[in-house]
């Protein structure tokens, strides 16, 4: 029955450090914006690369040739 107070004071040091991780993500502006970050991977980066096995502009894309 010794670990019970052991357990205790861990248990309390997690919600200690929980708490003092929320106040300073509070403090620090963390949670200021929270719309931007979920459109980030949407946007389309002006200056990358075409994929080699995308179709080109102008092709139809179906694997076959235009008569």
């Amino acid at each position: 029955m010794s670990i019970i107070p052991v357990m205790i004071l861990v248990s309390m040091l997690v919600v200690l450090g929980a708490g003092i991780a929320f106040f300073w993500a509070v403090e620090h502006d963390q949670f200021e914006d929270l719309q931007s970050p979920a459109f980030l991977p949407l946007l389309d980066e002006s200056g990358a690369p075409a994929r080699a096995d995308s179709p080109a502009a102008g092709e139809s894309g179906t694997g076959q040739e235009a008569p």
